[in-house]
C-alpha cells in the first residue's frame, strides 16, 4: 500500500472517505435539511452493504423497509428522537427526516440477531456518510404503531433515520469517571467520548 501511494502521489495522511474520517463524520444526527430529498436509489444503496457485511452463521436474517419521503408521515408520529434531552423535543419543527430504514428479523430475534444488527446499522451509517447523508439509530417507537401504519407482517427491531444533516455536532474528549450524557449550547450538539486511554485495561 505504501509503494502504491508513492507511486500515484496519494499522500498518507487522513483522505476524505478514510474510515478515521467517516467514523468521525457518522454522527447521530437529529436535525436535517429538509429542502435534500433522500432518494430510493440511495436508501438501496445503504441497504446493499448488507449483502458484504459478516452475519452470525451467515443466517442473514434482517429484512428492510424502505420509507421515502411520500411515507415518511406515516413514521413520524411513533417515533422519539433524543431522549437524553429533555428540554426540547426533538426533532425540531422543519428539521424532520424525510426517510427512514425500517430493521426487521425474518426469524424470532436472538442474541445473534441483535449482533447482526449492531454491525448491520454501524455499516450502514458508514455508507450513508461517504454518499453525503446522516443517520440516527431509534430505539424508541411505537412498534404497533409503525408495523399498522406501514402494513409490516414482521416486528421491527430498530428505525434508522436518514437525511442530510443541519446541525452541527462536536465530539468531547472525556475520562471514564465523567459525565457521558450528550448536550446542547448554542446550537451546538456536544457528544463526550471517552479517551483511548481509559478504555484499555492495563
Amino acid at each position: 500500500m505504501e509503494q502504491h501511494r508513492a507511486v500515484t502521489g496519494v499522500q498518507t495522511g487522513k483522505s476524505r472517505n478514510s474510515l478515521a474520517t467517516l467514523l468521525e463524520r457518522n454522527r447521530s444526527t437529529r436535525g436535517y435539511d429538509n429542502s435534500f430529498i433522500v432518494r430510493p436509489d440511495q436508501l438501496r444503496r445503504i441497504v446493499a452493504v448488507n449483502t458484504k457485511v459478516a452475519s452470525a452463521r451467515n443466517r442473514q436474517v434482517l429484512r428492510f423497509r424502505l420509507v421515502t419521503a411520500d411515507e415518511v408521515h406515516k413514521v413520524l408520529p411513533y417515533i422519539s428522537m433524543g431522549a437524553a434531552i429533555t428540554d426540547v423535543r426533538l426533532p425540531l419543527p422543519g428539521t424532520e427526516p424525510n426517510a427512514f430504514i425500517v430493521i426487521c428479523s425474518s426469524i424470532p430475534p436472538r442474541t445473534s440477531t441483535y449482533i447482526d444488527l449492531g454491525i448491520s446499522v454501524q455499516s450502514m451509517l458508514l455508507q450513508a456518510v461517504e454518499i453525503g447523508l446522516n443517520g440516527l439509530c431509534i430505539l424508541s417507537f411505537d412498534k404497533q404503531g409503525i408495523m399498522d401504519a406501514l402494513g409490516l407482517g414482521l416486528e421491527p427491531l430498530m428505525l434508522v433515520a436518514i437525511g442530510k444533516s443541519a446541525e452541527k455536532i462536536q465530539l468531547v474528549d472525556i475520562k471514564e469517571a465523567d459525565d457521558h450524557s450528550y448536550y446542547r449550547e448554542d446550537d451546538v450538539h456536544y457528544v463526550p467520548k471517552v479517551v483511548v486511554e481509559d478504555l484499555i485495561i492495563e
